[in-house]
């Protein structure tokens, strides 16, 4: 099944166009098979979906589906370099969860990307990773991630 088929069966819809970059930077560097993608956030038609701090503005259940809208647009960005996205394997999530000072949770937040990644990938979705809290992200999303992902011959 298409990665795409697999994402329209969990409620999300793939982006009509990947996210542009929002100064001067690209979105994605590939360097032989590996492809380092810019931080990316909860964006659907270029607005945010939700916006805030998570445990303050932006419940956990909130955040998770941040986290999910979010690795369809790393994808989406990905697939301007990789037309099968079948071909990836995703090695390295950074993270940061806008959080209140007292949400101590920035795990359980990403680990709804992290199964996302798994559900749509398998074995090839799993990957290290990182879950920093920080005090503000910009656009005041609750949620930005980063990653580093290889193209499998």
């Amino acid at each position: 099944m298409e990665i795409q088929e697999k994402l329209n069966s969990t409620g999300l819809q793939w982006p009509d166009e990947s996210p542009a970059p929002m100064a001067n930077y690209v979105t994605v560097r590939r360097t032989g098979n590996l492809l380092f993608v810019s931080g990316a956030g909860p964006f659907v038609n270029g607005k945010p979906v939700y916006q805030g701090r998570v445990g303050a503005e932006v419940t956990l259940e909130e955040a998770r589906e941040a986290s999910r809208i979010t690795v369809v647009n790393l994808l989406s960005m990905v697939s301007s370099e990789v037309a099968d996205l079948h071909k990836i394997k995703i090695i390295k999530l950074l993270a940061f969860v806008n959080s209140a000072p007292d949400f101590y949770d920035q795990p359980k937040v990403i680990d709804a990307a992290s199964d996302l990644f798994a559900e749509l990938l398998g074995e090839k979705g799993k990957h290290a990773r990182s879950a920093i809290g920080t005090s503000v992200l910009p656009f005041n999303i609750p949620v930005e991630i980063e990653m580093v992902a290889e193209i499998e011959d």
